[in-house]
């Protein structure tokens, strides 16, 4: 996914004169024949992720079209305040585009760790979040976004799925179990896990790689009674979500993703997807726990 994007922003650079690139050091190395080309749109700051944040602000003012790059915990958490104040507070938009996921870089520990990205996103406004799936949907993705000239944040992993599904910001359904199943709805790269899971089970999966804003037209059409989010950061993201849109109707809700408890513990990405039951297995668990045994049975 990371190549993707550095090809991407590589063209639009040469193709936008809007288009402006700001970072940290990270990915440095694989930008310098773009940064040689346009110099004065291609800016590393140094390890100072929050200025890093504020120049895409002050650029966004002048018109540009900041696209603003980093490990996920320096680009959203150690940033926060300045998206906060330097973007949203100033009505000035730009492109976060992170890399890490929420354990991808697991081997360097706690301080690359980032599941709560995505739901630090849920306490502005208006901000759009793409969650790619697969490398073959980061580059129509970004274009999308750089050309919307509003606020968002693609978070882009080592982990992906098989195969791309490149219109699927409203919900998609790749498995259909038939009128009256339960719904699971899968984002991003936690779609074959989920798929693997579900394989003998009376489900509806449904996929997304664009979860804010969600699809709630397309949830609504698709939830029956019993709805199950699957998540690659923090477990609940999108419940406040789901529950609103379902609010005038019974349903039971599923909310599986990375736990919040400290594990303090290096290990693998791998090794993180099992602890917090995202492995195929560990999904598998939690949905039959979850299911209506009858449902199950028939």
């Amino acid at each position: 996914m990371r190549d993707c994007f550095v090809d991407t922003t590589t063209a639009l650079l040469a193709e936008k004169p809007r288009t402006a690139l700001v970072l940290a050091d990270i990915s440095a190395a694989l930008f310098a024949s773009a940064a040689e080309r346009h110099p004065d749109r291609v800016l590393n700051v140094g390890i100072r992720e929050q200025l890093m944040v504020g120049v895409a602000g002050g650029l966004a003012l002048t018109g540009l079209r900041p696209i603003v790059h980093s490990y996920a915990p320096f680009l959203v958490e150690r940033a926060y305040e300045q998206i906060k104040l330097d973007l949203d507070h100033q009505a000035a938009s730009a492109v976060l585009v992170s890399v890490g996921g929420s354990f991808d870089r697991a081997e360097s520990g706690r301080t690359h760790f980032s599941p709560a990205d995505v739901a630090l996103f849920d306490t502005l406004a208006d901000w759009t979040v793409h969650v790619p799936g697969h490398p073959g949907e980061v580059s129509g993705l970004l274009r999308a976004t750089v050309a919307a000239d509003t606020s968002a944040y693609l978070r882009l992993s080592i982990m992906h799925n098989d195969r791309p599904y490149a219109d699927a910001g409203d919900l998609v359904v790749v498995r259909d179990a038939g009128p009256g199943a339960a719904l699971l709805v899968a984002v991003g790269p936690m779609l074959d896990a989920a798929l693997t899971a579900v394989a003998d089970l009376p489900v509806t999966v449904a996929y997304t790689h664009r979860p804010r804003p969600f699809d709630v037209a397309g949830l609504r059409a698709l939830a029956g009674t019993e709805v199950i989010l699957v998540e690659p950061y923090l477990a609940g993201t999108s419940a406040r979500v789901v529950s609103a849109a379902l609010a005038d109707r019974p349903h039971r809700l599923l909310a599986l993703g990375v736990g919040r408890k400290e594990l303090r513990r290096y290990g693998s990405a791998e090794d993180h997807l099992r602890w917090h039951g995202l492995d195929p297995a560990g999904l598998r668990r939690a949905l039959t726990g979850f299911l209506n045994p009858v449902a199950i049975a028939g």
